[in-house]
């Protein structure tokens, strides 16, 4: 009676602080669920699969409260469990983790199983063939990774991160939109250009966010003008800034085959037509499964910032310092692990040249005021020998063997210059022109220029190596 007495009032001890401590039911927690309220139901779930470990359904609902409340580490096991298991929608979730974690050929396995689950039980597939062309294009995107120099990163408050952007007076300037208008209720930038006579922002019109620039009439800024990146419906266009070219324009959306909320796109406006070119997605790194919003370059400066909220808490964002590449040049490598690791920006220390560089003056240059006309570094090119070590004239340039490799890339560097220039209003004749047989030509002759350009691009490289390692040798035999 008395070993009864004491295996009551531990069970009843144990129910008190059950309930005391927030929990709910099982019914309880799975209205929680349906009502996407995860970050309350997660801790009830989590009892439920001590309790009983081999439940799926159990590891499933908490697998996926941890993935919708970020604990992508926490939601591993349980919605692996629950794939093994072969409960469907597991496929499903788990096929987000991998994406989020970077794991693309994962996801795209994940989602072609939760597919054919779904034809299997004659379910809708709308859904999941769109998220399976999305997983794809992050495959490829991956796949095709930039190697940029990324040499600092800050983290942020999200209503904070265009203070650390400091552009020199030539590349404009950035502000936020309620100070720059006075308006606290939208929360977005206002691009001002070098001539401080045109603005670029964002507005919300029609339920989302579009692009719109006013020019300023006497001492006013009138003449609003809505710009047609985007007419997709529920769609954002967001975080203008401009080239000093003024066609060129880099903004975030969530439409155009975003990979996840605002992804970096860029068009260019023709002057002739008074139309923009369809919007090209920037690769990784900049772009990522999670929110990337506002990138920005500075000619004069030769740098370039860029915003995202990848694998940070809620609130926050990490702005990275970079080294703009003047031809974009892919991270070739076998090694799917650090291909993952430069795409999604796992260490800045990743994307640094050999010898880890001394960024340390760069990183004092983006924040300093640089005042419109100041003098830039005159050079005829810029080849770096050593992190430390950059030559800008040919007479920098001692070895007589480096200075004749590098006159062969010089001309490739050339050649490819006139590629990029035909390249583009060939693309934009190819977006405006209703001719079958005109498309077809240009098809035909964009293809040939680009097949040109990468192999150009990876001469380049090869004849950069080349002229490097010679000048090296012969420093070091002087």
């Amino acid at each position: 009676m008395k070993l009864f007495a004491i295996k009551l009032f531990c069970t009843l001890g144990m129910s008190l602080c059950w309930l005391q401590s927030g929990a709910q039911t099982l019914n309880e927690a799975k209205q929680l669920y349906e009502e996407e309220k995860y970050a309350e139901a997660k801790p009830a779930f989590e009892k439920f699969v001590k309790q009983s470990p081999s439940n799926s359904s159990y590891n499933l609902w908490y697998g996926v409260c941890c993935l919708k409340t970020g604990d992508l580490e926490a939601a591993e096991k349980p919605l692996a469990f629950a794939v093994k298991r072969k409960q469907i929608e597991a496929f499903r979730y788990r096929g987000d983790l991998c994406f989020l974690t970077y794991r693309m050929e994962e996801a795209v396995d994940m989602y072609e199983q939760y597919l054919e689950w779904l034809e299997k039980k004659k379910r809708d597939t709308a859904y999941a063939e769109q998220r399976l062309d999305l997983m794809e294009d992050a495959l490829r995107m991956m796949e095709r990774t930039e190697d940029v120099q990324i040499i600092d990163s800050m983290v942020v408050g999200k209503e904070d991160f265009l203070q650390a952007y400091t552009l020199s007076e030539e590349s404009g300037s950035i502000a936020p939109f309620h100070a720059f208008f006075d308006e606290t209720d939208v929360q977005t930038s206002v691009y001002m250009n070098q001539k401080k006579n045109k603005i670029y922002y964002a507005q919300p019109a029609d339920s989302t966010y579009r692009l719109f620039t006013r020019s300023l009439l006497l001492d006013k800024w009138a003449d609003e003008k809505r710009l047609p990146m985007n007419d997709e419906a529920g769609a954002d266009d967001n975080y203008p800034f401009v080239m000093p070219d003024g066609v060129t324009i880099y903004y975030a959306s969530t439409g155009n085959g975003a990979l996840g909320g605002y992804d970096l796109f860029v068009t260019r406006y023709n002057l002739n037509s008074d139309t923009y070119l369809a919007p090209e997605q920037l690769g990784m790194p900049f772009n990522s499964p999670y929110n990337d919003y506002l990138i920005v370059f500075d000619a004069v400066k030769g740098l370039g910032w860029f915003v995202s909220d990848r694998f940070q808490p809620e609130g926050q964002v990490c702005v990275y310092l970079f080294i703009p590449n003047e031809h974009p040049v892919r991270v070739e490598t076998d090694d799917i692990e650090l291909k993952r690791a430069r795409a999604s920006v796992r260490s800045i220390r990743d994307s640094w040249r050999k010898g880890e560089a001394d960024y340390a003056e760069l990183i004092q240059l983006a924040h300093q005021e640089i005042p419109f006309g100041k003098p830039q570094i005159e050079k005829d090119f810029e080849l770096v020998i050593q992190d430390d070590h950059v030559y800008y004239k040919w007479e920098d340039i001692q070895s007589s063997e480096a200075r004749s490799i590098y006159q062969k890339a010089h001309t490739m560097k050339q050649e490819l210059e006139g590629i990029e220039k035909k390249l583009t209003p060939q693309r934009m004749d190819y977006t405006l022109t209703n001719s079958t047989e005109r498309k077809e030509q240009l098809a035909a002759s964009i293809l040939h220029m680009e097949e040109r350009r990468n192999e150009l691009q990876a001469q380049i490289k090869e004849l950069e190596k080349q002229a490097r390692n010679a000048e090296i040798r012969y420093l070091k035999l002087k």
